[in-house]
């Protein structure tokens, strides 16, 4: 904020924005520069009226030698809602991330800043000037102009990597959190640090809106020590419109300051608290890059899906540790633990020393207890004893695992088969009919049910019955075999037997031996070859017996035994007892029977 005319504009003052924090990370041989310019020819607390803003402005890029481009970030921003198109060396760029603030002070001013990775394009330019076209704020100058907020300006964020640099890790911030009049300090705490050496230790400021002619109370703190950067920086100004890779102060409303650190930083920190104040200027923080010396390892893991078997709970994995983005080698014998949903399940160590960049491929056998059920989410954790500790320090404590789901495959649950009964139709031959057991066998409707004569069959799927409405056992108890197969390609086995059993004979109870072919003998359907023991016996209307029967003679045809020349029983009511000599049948069957000449 630049000129408050009346005091009680101060108690509707608001400012919304964003929190900075990290958003890219870069560890090794790193260093970076920062090139940007004002859209503004002068600082606007001091604008003459009417005021203006360019919407075109360069600067150029150098490099030393043997610095490789690794990364570059595009920052644009300005006043107003926003223009998130512009032209870098003529290349159109769209925004990819934005980032806004609100003022409030019963009148509303909109900031903006926009991103965009522009890596390929600068490593295609190299050194040499670029140039920012199409960046147009000028519907909102007016407005802004009378609380001299009117400004716009860019800035690349260049990391680059060099061979005689030393190892370093860099880390760059990003968000849009203010500081002002109000709101007059502010705490970015920046984490995911790792110092080993403090020495050229340095950090980096993207800001926006600051004037060199405010300096009430605007201080730059890291970790509760001032930092300055005098003359161009100095301790109650630190937002003044300067460029220090550059030592211009003439970056009209907008800061690109560098400031070493090493004095203020410590060996073994993993966070620092950037703290800001101002009593006037309206200062909008954009980015942060930190650069510290950090030689630490960076173990990462990763496996391949294993091959799955029906019914194995035994898993070969083929796992890979890296290095990557690391600082120092990882040293051989770190330690590995695989847990099957949290349950420690098997236990291995790095085997050679793992260089920066680095990585070693590696074979576990896993056996997943019973009590683990099925599916289950398999982790491997890096740089870990067993309990979820390490015995490295490394750049990253929270990238150490790696997850897959896996989903064991097993045989399909069935329902134990019953076994099926028919009538004897002849020494133990009989009719089945088992198709119905085809549904009641399977648990999952989506299994597959199929039957066999042979376990070997069953086995191999060969030699499927095909009929099983009308299957004829030659003799019985036959067993017959079930495959009951999943989708998964797993079968289960099961078997159920054929059993015949004596049903009760049916008895025609007319004999009429014409030889017409009908009824010709005393004929009983279901008794020869059934009841083996059988003895049948036919007596006449006075109680005389005249005939006697069993499996080894031929049935009656109404002869009367015993008689003078085996003479033909005259017609009439005779009376029959048959003796099944059956357990199942004790009682003898009888009744009558008419004989017809």
């Amino acid at each position: 904020m630049k000129k408050l005319l009346v005091f009680f504009l101060f108690i509707f003052q608001q400012s919304f924005s964003q929190d900075i924090g990290l958003f890219n990370q870069f560890n090794g041989r790193y260093d970076f520069t920062f090139v940007g310019n004002t859209l503004n020819p002068t600082e606007n607390s001091f604008q003459t009226l009417p005021p203006t803003v360019f919407t075109t402005s360069d600067a150029t890029l150098t490099l030393n030698s043997g610095d490789v481009i690794e990364s570059a970030y595009l920052y644009w921003a300005g006043c107003g809602t926003g223009d998130f198109n512009v032209k870098l060396n003529g290349t159109d760029i769209t925004a990819t991330r934005t980032f806004s603030n609100v003022l409030d002070q019963g009148i509303v001013f909109n900031f903006f800043s926009a991103f965009a990775d522009v890596t390929s394009q600068v490593q295609a330019t190299g050194t040499g000037i670029y140039t920012l076209s199409d960046l147009d704020v000028s519907t909102f100058i007016d407005h802004h102009a009378q609380n001299s907020t009117n400004f716009a300006g860019w800035a690349l964020i260049v990391v680059y990597k060099n061979l005689a640099l030393p190892l370093n890790q860099l880390n760059i911030y990003d968000g849009m959190q203010v500081v002002s009049i109000v709101q007059n300090f502010l705490d970015v705490p920046l984490n995911a640090l790792n110092v080993i050496d403090n020495v050229d230790a340095k950090i980096g400021f993207l800001a926006w809106e600051g004037d060199s002619g405010l300096a009430v109370n605007e201080t730059l703190r890291i970790n509760g020590n001032i930092i300055s950067n005098p003359p161009l920086n100095p301790a109650n100004n630190a937002f003044n419109g300067t460029n220090s890779v550059t030592n211009s102060n003439s970056l009209y409303n907008m800061d690109l300051d560098i400031y070493n650190i090493q004095n203020n930083i410590n060996v073994g920190d993993t966070s620092a608290l950037i703290q800001l104040t101002s009593g006037q200027d309206y200062v909008m923080v954009n980015a942060i890059v930190t650069k510290l010396n950090s030689q630490l390892p960076d173990a990462r893991i990763t496996f391949e899906a294993p091959d799955l078997s029906c019914n194995v709970r035994v898993l070969e994995i083929d796992y890979t540790v890296t290095n990557m983005n690391s600082t120092a080698d990882l040293p051989a014998n770190t330690p590995i633990t695989f847990y099957a949903d949290g349950v420690s399940v098997g236990s291995a160590f790095t085997q050679n020393i793992i260089p920066m960049d680095g990585f070693e491929d590696g074979t576990i056998t896993l056996i997943i207890p019973a009590t683990i059920p099925l599916q289950f989410t398999l982790t491997a954790q890096v740089d870990d004893t067993g309990n979820g500790t390490g015995i490295h320090n490394e750049i990253s404590e929270i990238n150490n695992s790696f997850s897959l789901p896996i989903r064991l495959l097993a045989s399909p649950n069935f329902n134990q088969p019953e076994d099926v009964l028919s009538c004897n139709l002849g020494f133990t031959r009989a009719i089945f009919d088992f198709s119905s057991n085809e549904n009641s066998i399977k648990i999952n409707t989506t299994d597959l049910v199929s039957f066999y004569e042979t376990e070997n069959d069953a086995i191999a799927e060969i030699n499927q019955i095909a009929n099983t409405t009308n299957y004829e056992a030659v003799t019985t108890p036959k067993r017959i075999w079930v495959r009951i197969e999943n989708t998964d390609g797993c079968f289960s086995i099961a078997s159920f037997l054929l059993k015949s059993h004596n049903c009760e004979p049916i008895i025609y109870n007319a004999v009429s031996p014409n030889n017409d072919g009908l009824n010709d003998v005393f004929f009983i359907e279901g008794l020869r070859n059934i009841f083996l023991n059988f003895q049948l016996e036919v007596y006449n209307r006075w109680g005389r017996l005249i005939w006697t029967g069993d499996n080894n003679k031929p049935d009656w045809n109404g002869k009367a035994e015993n008689a003078v020349g085996n003479e033909d029983a005259p017609g009439g009511t005779y009376y029959y007892i048959l003796y099944l000599n059956d357990p199942e049948y004790p009682t003898p069957m009888n009744g009558y029977l008419l004989l017809k000449r």
